[in-house]
């Protein structure tokens, strides 16, 4: 039987209600060129028998690989058990924005727990819980500073990951902003002079992440003041989460708002999303950022409670005057992250040294075989680039061999043809690093 949500009065009413005398006026504004002119082609439906068993065979060609040596803005992190069971409860799984504070304070005290440990972890003093992920957060950072200090220009450093500088350059031209980037060093790490000469006092914003694409740490407390002097913000970004358990945050450097990836939080892969955007700023953006902040306060008879402090869906309000369009909640994820942080507790500085150490043995093994060697200088954290032979033929000799291999520099880098990031976590053992080498070593 079909489901017919409104009979033909129905219809027939909302029509003159909006003054249209068909629906098809209501597509006139789309060309009739890109209209489809036929029924969907659509399978014939199946019973639930047929359709687990169309879902198990296209499963059964998933490949699951031996060990992935591969990050590039997406980390492969042990997740607790524990993350799973709480987010999977109905109470946390089902919930959206929590409008109705008296009812819904268990999501809003997971929320502001996490926000909690967000401003901690990246030393600002508020922080978020609903961005889409790190290169929005980023892009968001950008046009936040650029509408906020009534300027048109936005620097970026060309080591920050390649997908998130094409994002703010998405959103700088839908603003008419300007998008200026600066080069790298030998060192993997950011041009201080060149950086400085393309502030100008119409730059809004400056981005630098740290640990970058090629996995270098970034001295951002060095361009922090003369950012600053020539008026402009500073924005600390960073795609892998687990460093800042180990690193100096960007808000003890001096910046102005960090923003990032947190999938590395309790997030699986998952076939690339979705992710959760972190964001995190001083406290005089309180009223400024997107999203929404959970805050704690007490009841009439004085009992401690939650409530949704701020609300910034301005998009439905100010339209293209808003400072962002941040609508979706990511509650779930944050969520993940917030479960994830908590059961880790103390133990996330112990796990980033840890993969300090994974990536420092796995780069010497690979620079001592012939033909490799370091691309860049600079300090790493769990990331780093190496120049080989071949590329391409060293990642598929790994994948033969159900390894992931390393990102392939080159297709965002021309000058960096001969260069793959690889990326070492807790998730990835000496012997499989070893033999990883050994396979390389042979080609």
């Amino acid at each position: 039987m079909n489901y017919v949500p409104h009979t033909a009065e129905d219809r027939k009413h909302m029509m003159e209600t909006i003054g249209i005398g068909s629906l098809e006026e209501l597509f006139k504004d789309i060309p009739k060129k890109f209209r489809l002119k036929r029924a969907l082609k659509l399978p014939p439906p199946l019973s639930e028998q047929e359709t687990l068993n169309l879902m198990q065979e296209l499963a059964s060609k998933n490949r699951i690989p031996a060990a992935t040596l591969r990050g590039a803005g997406a980390y492969h992190h042990f997740i607790p058990a524990v993350v799973g069971h709480v987010i999977s409860r109905s109470e946390f799984y089902t919930a959206y924005t929590p409008y109705q504070a008296e009812i819904s304070q268990g999501i809003l005290q997971a929320i502001y727990e996490y926000q909690s440990m967000v401003a901690g972890l990246t030393g600002m003093q508020v922080a978020n819980a609903s961005m889409y992920d790190g290169a929005s957060a980023l892009a968001e950072a950008a046009v936040l500073a650029a509408k906020t200090l009534g300027k048109s220009r936005i620097v970026m450093v060309r080591s920050v990951h390649p997908e998130y500088r094409q994002v703010v350059r998405t959103y700088s031209w839908a603003n008419g902003y300007e998008v200026v980037e600066t080069p790298f060093t030998g060192s993997g790490g950011l041009d201080r002079g060149a950086l400085l000469d393309s502030v100008d006092d119409k730059t809004a914003a400056v981005l630098v992440q740290s640990p970058n694409f090629f996995g270098v740490i970034e001295d951002l407390a060095a361009v922090e003041r003369d950012v600053h002097a020539k008026g402009a913000w500073l924005v600390a970004g960073f795609t892998e989460a687990v460093s800042l358990g180990l690193l100096k945050p960007g808000g003890e450097a001096g910046a102005d708002i960090v923003a990032g990836e947190g999938q590395s939080f309790g997030n699986p892969l998952n076939f690339g999303g979705p992710y959760l955007g972190i964001f995190a700023a001083t406290g005089k953006l309180l009223r400024k950022i997107p999203g929404r902040l959970a805050g704690a306060t007490v009841d009439r008879e004085g009992r401690r409670g939650f409530v949704l402090t701020l609300q910034t869906r301005e998009q439905h309000i100010r339209r293209e005057k808003a400072t962002s369009n941040i609508c979706s909640n990511e509650a779930l994820c944050a969520l993940a992250a917030g479960v994830y942080l908590a059961s880790i507790g103390k133990n996330l500085r112990k796990l980033a040294w840890l993969n300090v150490q994974k990536a420092q043995y796995l780069r010497k093994k690979l620079s001592g075989l012939p033909g490799w060697g370091p691309a860049f200088s600079g300090p790493v954290f769990n990331e780093f680039a190496v120049r080989c032979p071949d590329p391409a033929a060293a990642n598929a000799r790994l994948e033969r061999h159900g390894i992931v291999g390393g990102y392939e520099a080159g297709r965002h880098y021309p000058e960096l043809s001969d260069v793959l990031i690889f990326c070492a976590t807790e998730m990835v053992s000496k012997e499989r690093m070893d033999r990883a080498a050994g396979i390389l070593g042979k080609g």
